[in-house]
């Protein structure tokens, strides 16, 4: 191949290289709804890697909603929101959400990453700086980039250090934002919440969370992280998904009126991307209707996270910081995370590795997920592989 003529061919050497290190991705196909077993691969495995929280994402009282929703205003909006994209459906899922999380109103965007790309740029600018967690997700930094503003990374979940960073930095800005993941989606660790309001208080900045991870899974019912802590009223931007716990696709951002009413004159995915899908909209509420008639399902999934957790544990297995149903297994490197995955799928358990650079180096693992659809036997089949795979590869004696 003569590369003169081949701008791209720098993405082969750039793709060999990954596959060397044993970071390069390979995505599995899945031909089955999702739930608590898949078929991959023509073969049926226990799934432990999706953020399915709450099984709901093939719930029947989603899927009928989803078609009742279809035969009465059809499949797609065909328009931005402020266009001609906003239907009577958007409308009631966002009242209905704020009403779940206890705030004046709500918006909601295409998905929790665009959620955080639309809210941090239209809220601050170039003459503003941002305190960041330096464990926040892909989308808070995006989002931070995109807003220009001069990013200061503070040291994970450490108040005193970034409150030693907002008085270094505060007084040369227009504005600040705190922002934070809610639960740190490879840790499963809670951000000290309470302490970064007080922080944020005291020397006037704006205090955002993202609560992707929190959302059915703390708080009274799945109402997350603010509700957790009994904060209603003093974060001034919470950010959600629909995509995880809610079983669908969307993000949210809940808050005061004149917050979302600015959001809707200045986020840029609701101005200049198409609006929430119908189907996705109705399974959306329904997936509220069952979240505010029981805890049945988020008092589940705590159950089954703590069995498996003290389970692993108990093996010799080293599950990290997690405070959630978030359980990583701790691996080291790379390439013996890629290794026990495969094996794990050969004895019929579906558990990703995860690498750099969603974690650091050196800090690779398998993200398991126990939800509220797997059964005690489900999650002791996936125990006996562990073990078995642990053993056979040193992790464990």
């Amino acid at each position: 191949m003569n590369t003169q003529h081949d701008p791209l061919a720098w993405i082969d050497d750039e793709i060999a290289a990954l596959k060397e290190a044993g970071l390069y991705t390979h995505i599995r196909v899945i031909d089955s709804p999702q739930g608590a077993w898949l078929t991959i691969d023509g073969r049926r495995v226990l799934n432990l890697c999706s953020n399915n929280y709450l099984g709901l994402a093939n719930h029947p009282r989603l899927v009928q909603a989803a078609k009742e929703a279809m035969d009465k205003y059809g499949v797609g909006p065909a328009a931005v929101r402020t266009i001609a994209g906003t239907m009577s459906l958007h409308v009631e899922l966002e009242r209905r959400l704020a009403a779940f999380k206890g705030v004046e109103a709500a918006i909601t965007f295409q998905s929790g990453f665009t959620a955080n790309l639309g809210t941090i740029p239209a809220i601050v600018g170039r003459e503003d700086v941002i305190f960041s967690d330096q464990l926040n997700h892909a989308s808070i930094i995006d989002g931070c980039r995109l807003s220009r503003a001069k990013i200061i990374a503070y040291p994970h979940n450490d108040v005193d250090a970034l409150e030693d960073l907002i008085k270094e930095h505060r007084g040369n800005y227009r504005r600040a934002l705190v922002v934070t993941d809610g639960v740190f989606s490879m840790d499963g660790d809670i951000a000290p919440l309470p302490q970064l309001a007080e922080v944020a208080k005291r020397h006037n900045c704006i205090l955002m969370v993202d609560d992707a991870h929190g959302e059915g899974v703390l708080g009274r019912g799945g109402r997350g992280i603010v509700d957790h802590f009994g904060l209603h009223g003093i974060v001034d931007i919470e950010v959600g998904t629909l995509s995880k716990a809610f079983g669908v696709v969307g993000g949210v951002v809940a808050g005061s009126k004149r917050l979302v009413e600015w959001l809707r004159q200045r986020g840029r995915p609701f101005l200049f991307s198409s609006a929430m899908t119908v189907p996705d909209v109705a399974a959306c509420l329904a997936a509220l209707d069952l979240l505010e008639e029981s805890t049945e399902l988020v008092d589940r999934l705590w159950e089954n996270a703590r069995y498996f957790k003290a389970e692993m544990q108990a093996l010799g297995f080293d599950t990290g910081q997690s405070e959630t149903p978030i359980t990583p297994v701790m691996l080291g490197e790379a390439p013996l995370a890629q290794t026990f995955s495969r094996r794990l799928f050969e004895e019929g358990v579906f558990a990703t590795a995860i690498g750099y650079p969603t974690v650091p180096r050196g800090a690779a693992r398998i993200r398991v997920m126990p939800s509220a659809a797997h059964t005690k036997e489900d999650l002791d089949f996936a125990l006996q592989a562990f073990a078995k795979v642990g053993r056979e590869l040193g992790v464990i004696g």
